[in-house]
This record gives structure tokens, sequence and C-alpha cells, in this order.
């Protein structure tokens, strides 16, 4: 599981070095990187990569929609193996995607990393949090939580 936010800077060959907290579910087996919502990239596990490849799997064929999401999600996927000091490539048409430049969040979002500009990172989280609050006083008015 993938929690908290962390600010890294991209060195001069796009690599990023990841949380440490982060490293040991991604040493052994590697991770895959890949385009996020949002304009983020997104980080999975070998095995939180092989859940979301079944997940997508199940959605029929025959749905544009889900043909045109594949399309974006698996081909910009690539497999990534962590270097000696924690780091991955970030290749430059994922930082394009992305809007990165040096400064960079790293976001543990439970079964993935998200990459996120700095800049980016702040508007989301701000927006995020606004409606995390609202949701929260819904359900109370709702006799839920």
């Amino acid at each position: 599981m993938f929690l908290g936010e962390f600010e890294h800077s991209l060195d001069a060959k796009g690599r990023l070095v990841l949380p440490r907290k982060f490293r040991d579910e991604l040493e052994e087996s590697g991770c895959v990187l890949t385009k996020g919502q949002e304009s983020c990239l997104y980080v999975f596990s070998m095995e939180q990569w092989e859940e979301e490849v079944a997940r997508l799997r199940r959605l029929p064929r025959t749905d544009r929609r889900n043909r045109k999401y594949q399309r974006s999600f698996f081909a910009s996927a690539l497999d990534q193996t962590l270097d000696r000091q924690g780091r991955i490539q970030l290749p430059d048409r994922h930082r394009e995607y992305a809007g990165l430049g040096k400064d960079v969040t790293v976001v543990g979002a439970l079964d993935r990393i998200e990459i996120w500009s700095r800049e980016a990172w702040a508007a989301e989280a701000t927006e995020a949090d606004e409606y995390y609050s609202g949701i929260e006083e819904q359900l109370s008015e709702d006799g839920g939580i």
C-alpha cells in the first residue's frame, strides 16, 4: 500500500528517486510506469499491475471508450527497474504528458504511486480536499458516517 506525499526533484537525465518507504515494494519485482488521469503519471508494483490488467481485460471491447482508454494506458506503459539509488527513468514523452519540470510531488494513492508537477499537485490537492470535506458533510447529513 502506498501512502503519503513527498517532494522530490528529477535529475538532469529525467530520473526520479522514489521515496524510501515505496522502494521496498518495488525493488524486487520492478514496476510499471504509465500515464495517469488528470495529467499525472502512475507507477504500479508488478503485482498491482497484474490486477489492473485483469480489471481492464474484463471491460467490453465493443465499447469504444474502453478501447481508447486501453490504447492510451497500455501504449504509454513501460517496465521499470529501480537502480541502486532507488531511481526510475521518466522518459521525455511521459514528462511532457504530465507537465513535469525539475520539481515533482510523489503521492501514495493506495494501490499506485502518482507523480505530479509540484504546481499541478498543489491545485489538485486543494480541489481534492474541498471535495473530500464536502462528501464528509454530505454523508453526515444523510445519516451516514
